[in-house]
C-alpha cells in the first residue's frame, strides 16, 4: 500500500504530464487554425510548465529522459511549433521563418557549445582524490563556476530560452518581425557569453592540478602526516551510520588515525570529526597507501570494494563490524578474508565457531564495544516526573531474506503498541529502523498504522505542555549544533570548492560538536511533556540517548539489544519467528536475560509491573551476566582493549614488512627489478584502471 505522500506525488506527476500533452496539442492547434491568443497562451504556458518541472518534479523529468523526451527535445518541439505558427498567421510578415530559424539553430549550437565547455570544466575539476580535514592550500584549488552554467543544462536551456520565446510570441501577437529577432538574439548571446565565461576556468590561473601532481601531493602529505591506523569504508548513501559510530573511538587511538573512503559523496556523509579523511575512488590510486606508514585498516562493514584494499600486502586488516547480533549476517563468511575479526565479547567468538564460516578462533579478538560509553547505567537512570514509564520500541527492518522473524513491525508491531498505549502511565518512544518497508511493503504499511495509533493516542491525552521557553531553547540549540557540525557551502560549490573549504579544522571542533549534541539532546527531551508519546525519525536524536530516556526496551533480534544491555535495564524481544519460546531463547543468546513477547504481546503488562517494582524484577542478575558474556568485562575498559589490539596488529604488520624487506634485499637484483616494474606501470600511457577487479 503506497503512503499518502507517494500517492499525492504520483497524482501531481500524472497531472503535470497530462498538462504538458495538452499544451503541446493546443499550441499546435493554435498554430494551424491559426488562433493567435490560443497559440501565444499555449506557447508561454508550456515553457512555464517546463520551468516548474525542472525545479519541482525531477522524478518525472528522469522518466521523460528515459524515453528520449528530455528538455532539449521538448524545447525544440516548442520552438518548431512557434515557427509554424508564425508562418501560418497572415498578419506576420512573409519569409520571417528564415532568419528566425537560422538564429534558433545558432542559439542551439551555442547551447551545445556551452554544454561541451561545462563538461570539460567539470572533468578538469574532478580530482583523483577528495579530502577533508587536510590542508590543501598547496594545490591552489579554486571556487566553482555558477551551478546553473556548469551543472544544470536543463535549467540553463529553459531560462535562456525565455527571451526567445517571449520575442517570438510578441512577433505573433503584434505582427512585428523585430521582436522575434531581438528575443532569439538575446538567447544566442546568453549561451555564447556563458560558454566564454566557463572557458576561463580552463586557463592556467583557474585550472586544477593534473592527476600526477595531485597524487604526488597526496604521497607527500602521507609522508608528513605518517598515519598509523585507519578506518576503511565503502557503502551506499544510507550506510554512513556504520562508519560514524566509530569516529570517536578512532580519534582516541594512539598514533595518527586516518579515514579512507571510496565513494565521493561519502566525504560529506561522515559526521564531524578531526580525523583526516581521504577518498580514493580508483584502485590504482588506492595502491599509494602501500608506500605510506599506514599499518592497520579497520573495517566496520563489508563491501564489494573491500577486496581491492585487501590486495595491499603492507597492511593488516581487522573487521570491527557496525553492530553485533544473533543474526546469521553477523557471521558473514567474508570475515575470513581479514587478518583479524574484532568482536565485543565471548558470545561473538562462540557465534563464529558455531557458524563454521572459516574464521579461525585464533583470529578472533575480544575488544568490547568502546562506542557504548554514552549509554548510562541503570543506577544513573532518572525516572521521568509524574511517574510515567518510558518504553522504547525500536524494531529492526525486514531484511533481504524474507524471514518473518527479522522484524516485529508487520506481525506484532501494532499489538505491542496497542498494549503500551492502553497503559495510562506509559510514555512510548517509537524509533523504527530507517529502512523499514524498503523491501516488504507490508512492513511499511504496518509502520504507517503504528504511527497513526500513536498520533491518535497523543490527541486523546490531556496534560500540561512545555512553555515557549523550552521550544525556543531547542531552536537555539539546533541552530548551534547545525553551525558546528555542518559546513556552509555556496549553492554552486562543487567537490573541489568543498575540499578547499574543508581544509584543516579548528582544534577541538569534534569535542565542541559532541558538547553541542549533548546540549541539543537535553533541550530536545525537555521540549516535550512527560506524558507525550514520540515518533522518532532521522539521525537525531540518536539511539543511545533514547536508551538513556527509556526504562524498558522492546526490540527484535538485533544489535540494539546487545547495546542496550550496557545499561542493564529490562528489555523484551519480540518472537515472530514461529519458534517456541524455549527454541527462541536457545537459538538467540541475547534473549536469555529478557522477556520474550509473543505476537499478541500479552506479556507486556506483567513486564511493566516488574519495571515499576524492582522487587519483581527477576532478571537483573541474568542481565549483568549476559552483559559480560556479550560485551566483555568492564575492566580494563573497552577503549583500552581496543587501542591495545590496534597497537598489537600494527606491530605485526611492521614485523611482517621488515621480514619481507629483508628477504627482498637478499635476492640479487630483486629490488631494482621491482622498482623498475613499478615505474614502468606508473609511466605507461593509457593503462586501464582495474576499477572493479578483485585480484590480478
Amino acid at each position: 500500500m503506497p503512503s499518502a505522500g507517494l500517492a499525492t506525488r504520483r497524482a501531481v506527476q500524472l497531472a503535470a504530464l497530462l498538462a504538458l500533452a495538452v499544451f503541446y496539442t493546443v499550441q499546435l492547434a493554435g498554430a494551424l487554425l491559426p488562433n493567435v491568443p490560443v497559440f501565444v497562451a499555449a506557447s508561454l504556458a508550456g515553457l512555464a510548465l517546463d520551468l516548474y518541472l525542472t525545479h519541482q518534479q525531477p522524478g518525472l523529468l528522469a522518466l521523460l529522459g528515459k524515453v528520449r523526451f528530455d528538455v532539449t527535445t521538448r524545447q525544440l518541439l516548442r520552438d518548431m511549433l512557434v515557427i509554424i505558427g508564425l508562418v501560418r498567421i497572415p498578419e506576420v510578415p512573409p519569409d520571417i521563418e528564415r532568419p528566425l530559424t537560422l538564429l534558433l539553430l545558432a542559439s542551439y549550437a551555442a547551447h551545445f557549445l556551452c554544454q561541451a565547455v561545462a563538461q570539460l570544466v567539470r572533468r578538469t575539476r574532478t580530482l583523483p582524490v577528495v579530502t577533508r580535514n587536510i590542508d590543501t592550500s598547496s594545490l591552489d584549488l579554486t571556487h566553482a563556476p555558477s551551478r546553473l552554467l556548469a551543472r544544470q543544462p536543463s535549467r540553463r536551456l529553459l531560462r535562456f530560452s525565455i527571451p526567445g520565446t517571449l520575442g517570438l510570441t510578441l512577433s505573433a501577437s503584434l505582427a512585428v518581425e523585430e521582436w522575434g529577432l531581438i528575443g532569439v538574439s538575446c538567447t544566442l548571446l546568453l549561451s555564447l557569453s556563458s560558454a566564454f565565461y566557463l572557458a576561463t576556468w580552463l586557463l592556467p590561473k583557474k585550472r586544477s592540478k593534473s592527476e600526477q601532481e595531485v597524487m604526488a601531493w597526496l604521497d607527500a602529505w602521507l609522508a608528513r602526516y605518517k598515519p598509523t591506523t585507519g578506518m576503511y569504508f565503502s557503502g551506499g548513501t544510507t550506510s554512513a551510520y556504520q562508519a560514524n559510530m566509530w569516529l570517536s573511538t578512532l580519534a582516541e587511538l594512539e598514533g595518527r588515525p586516518l579515514i579512507v573512503l571510496r565513494e565521493r559523496f561519502m566525504v560529506q556523509k561522515i559526521d564531524a570529526t578531526d580525523v583526516p579523511i581521504v577518498c580514493i575512488p580508483k584502485v590504482s590510486h588506492l595502491m599509494h597507501l602501500e608506500h605510506s606508514t599506514l599499518k592497520v585498516l579497520l573495517h566496520p562493514a563489508n563491501s564489494g570494494k573491500t577486496s581491492q584494499v585487501l590486495r595491499i600486502p603492507t597492511l593488516k586488516h581487522a573487521f570491527i563490524n557496525h553492530g553485533e547480533s544473533d543474526k546469521l549476517s553477523s557471521c558473514n563468511p567474508y570475515a575470513k578474508a581479514y587478518d583479524q575479526v574484532w568482536v565485543a565479547g565471548e558470545a561473538a567468538r562462540e557465534r563464529y565457531q558455531l557458524a563454521e564460516v572459516g574464521v579461525d578462533d585464533k583470529d578472533v579478538v575480544e575488544v568490547g564495544r568502546p562506542q557504548l560509553t554514552p549509554i548510562r547505567h541503570a543506577d544513573e537512570h532518572t525516572a521521568p516526573r509524574d511517574g510515567y514509564t518510558t518504553v522504547l520500541y525500536a524494531p529492526t527492518w525486514e531484511g533481504w531474506d524474507g524471514n518473518p522473524g527479522n522484524t516485529s513491525v508487520r506481525l506484532a508491531g501494532e499489538n505491542i503498541v496497542k498494549v503500551l498505549l492502553a497503559d495510562p502511565k506509559v510514555r512510548l518512544l517509537y524509533k523504527p529502523h530507517p529502512m523499514t518497508g524498503s523491501v516488504d511493503p507490508r512492513a511499511g504499511a504496518a509502520d504507517q498504522r503504528i504511527r497513526t495509533l500513536i498520533t491518535q493516542a497523543n490527541a486523546a491525552r490531556n496534560g500540561p505542555r512545555r512553555g515557549a521557553e523550552a521550544a525556543a531553547e531547542l531552536e537555539r540549540r539546533t541552530a548551534e549544533l547545525d553551525r558546528l557540525s555542518t559546513t556552509a557551502f555556496r549553492a554552486s560549490a562543487d567537490e573541489m570548492e568543498r575540499m578547499k573549504i574543508q581544509g584543516r579544522p579548528e582544534d577541538g571542533n569534534a569535542e565542541r560538536v559532541r558538547a553541542a549534541t549533548e546540549a541539543w539532546e537535553a533541550a530536545y527531551w525537555a521540549s516535550f511533556p512527560d506524558w507525550e508519546h514520540q515518533i522518532i525519525d532521522g539521525p537525531r536524536p540518536g539511539i543511545f540517548t533514547c536508551f538513556n530516556q527509556a526504562d524498558l526496551l522492546v526490540s527484535d533480534v538485533s544489535s540494539v539489544v546487545s547495546d542496550y544491555l550496557t545499561s542493564e535495564k529490562p528489555y523484551a524481544v519480540a518472537n515472530t519467528s514461529g519458534m517456541t519460546e524455549d527454541e527462541f531463547r536457545g537459538t538467540f543468546p541475547t534473549v536469555r536475560a529478557g522477556t520474550v513477547l509473543s505476537p499478541d504481546a500479552h506479556q507486556l503488562p506483567a513486564l511493566l509491573e516488574s519495571v515499576r517494582d524492582p522487587e519483581k524484577d527477576t532478571m537483573a542478575r541474568a542481565r549483568r551476566e549476559l552483559k559480560t558474556h556479550l560485551l566483555g568485562p568492564s575492566d580494563p575498559p573497552s577503549r583500552v582493549r581496543f587501542n591495545a589490539a590496534a597497537l598489537e596488529l600494527a606491530a605485526e604488520a611492521e614485523a611482517r614488512n621488515v621480514r619481507v624487506a629483508r628477504r627482498t634485499a637478499e635476492i640479487p637484483g630483486q629490488r631494482e627489478l621491482q622498482e623498475a616494474a613499478e615505474e614502468a606501470e606508473l609511466e605507461a600511457p593509457g593503462t586501464a584502471d582495474p576499477e572493479d577487479a578483485v585480484s590480478t
